[in-house]
């Protein structure tokens, strides 16, 4: 999983100027989807609807974690009795996520109390690929009061080198100590999240946000590398026609970022917000180089993770993604969906959002402006054409939806809240 990256910023979805013939490959072998979403429009809520197979918003997560030490940063994803890393383990499989995690700082929150053996990455929203300080993502710079944060497990360390390539290592690490065992990584890629820092030591004195295209691809060509070292690990040790690699991104793209077609960015509930990568490859199972337009989210790779290894899901785990793999394998039609988003509360953005994609449907209300537009995604993924006056029965119908999921995940959410009598 990458941070921030852009629908169209690997070769496989049209980048022009970033080479990723490693990422590309996964297209090549398997199978590329064109209708893929992120849980939600920010990184935290993604990464909690991948961990829990559910709306994150059940859990009362809207938006991203404040940086360690402000208001607001002691949150975190409760530890789930049914997580996905925890229902792996008890299968039988070695877990780790290495990388990102930023779903909680206390040791409460921490990846070991959600079902992971083994964590080696940051906690923050954003660090210094270099030194590994937290930074203030909007400006990519060092603000006063940042601490480091990188962390094995739960203790602190301290270590030299490029943040994507000390990532990989440690991914190449446990594949090759877990390679007589099954075992599921979380790859979670800080990159190409701000701040844009090449490979190569900034000069002294650079300037925040002075960062070009040039170097963002540079960032992301860092990740392909990667990707590329993690995949030659697999087939140097006779994995590869065994273990499935997945590939998507946790938000639309921002800043430097590329988006085609799709309209806008993170943060938003537009298309270039939400819709995100997706290739997955299964070898002897998924048909390769295929293209699928299979409506799918996050948390579908949980309950496809999940059911692909065979691993006994309780029903009270009451999984809200499906199984697509019968779909990708082609052993299934296309299924129709109907999905939600929503982001508010206080947020520094004010981008305070709703939306509901049924079919081929999309409503979004714009909260900051309460304005509700409603497009044909599957002829229009760009969002130009608002039919909002023209098929009122449609944005009835899809109002409804949406008003009827938010009071449901609103009401666990306060239900989770509430004091114990």
């Amino acid at each position: 999983m990458t941070d921030d990256a852009g629908y169209a910023d690997t070769g496989a979805y049209g980048a022009p100027d970033i080479r990723t013939p490693h990422i590309d490959s996964l297209a090549r072998a398997g199978v590329k989807l064109t209708d893929f979403y992120a849980n939600g429009m920010s990184c935290t809520p993604t990464r909690a609807g991948l961990i829990s197979g559910r709306y994150q918003q059940r859990y009362g997560i809207e938006f991203v974690l404040p940086a360690p030490n402000i208001a607001g940063s002691d949150a975190g994803l409760p530890p789930l009795e049914h997580s996905l890393p925890l229902l792996l383990k008890k299968n039988g499989y070695a877990t780790a996520l290495i990388g990102k995690w930023h779903l909680g700082y206390k040791r409460e929150f921490s990846p070991g109390a959600h079902g992971f053996d083994f964590f080696f990455g940051s906690k923050s929203a954003a660090i210094d690929y270099h030194t590994h300080f937290t930074t203030r993502p909007s400006e990519g710079a060092q603000f006063s009061g940042a601490e480091p944060d990188l962390w094995e497990n739960d203790s602190p360390v301290s270590k030299e080198g490029y943040m994507t390539d000390l990532i990989t290592d440690k991914s190449v690490e446990f594949i090759e100590q877990n390679a007589k065992q099954s075992f599921f990584i979380d790859v979670a890629f800080n990159a190409p999240h701000s701040p844009t820092q090449r490979p190569e030591k900034p000069a002294s004195g650079a300037a925040p946000g002075s960062a070009t295209r040039a170097d963002y691809a540079a960032v992301m060509e860092s990740v392909d590398r990667g990707v590329g070292k993690i995949l030659q690990t697999l087939r140097k040790l006779g994995l590869e026609k065994n273990t499935i690699v997945i590939f998507t991104n946790d938000n639309g793209g921002v800043g430097l970022s590329n988006s085609t077609p799709l309209f806008h960015r993170k943060f938003s509930a537009w298309e270039g917000g939400i819709r995100v990568p997706a290739l997955v490859r299964w070898p002897g199972r998924i048909p390769a180089g295929t293209v699928s337009r299979q409506v799918g989210i996050t948390m579908d790779l949980t309950a496809s993770i999940l059911a692909a290894t065979a691993t006994p899901v309780p029903g009270n785990a009451r999984l809200e993604g499906i199984n697509l793999f019968p779909i990708l394998e082609r052993k299934a039609p296309l299924v129709e969906r109907t999905l939600f988003w929503r982001t508010g509360g206080p947020n520094p953005v004010n981008m305070n959002q709703k939306a509901v994609r049924s079919g081929d449907w999309k409503l979004i209300i714009d909260g900051a402006v309460t304005r509700i537009l409603l497009f044909n995604v599957k002829a229009d993924p760009a969002e130009r054409q608002d039919w909002y006056g023209r098929r009122p029965e449609v944005v009835e119908r899809l109002r409804r939806l949406l008003t009827e999921w938010e009071n449901n995940v609103s009401a666990e959410a306060k239900a989770r809240t509430a004091p114990s009598k």
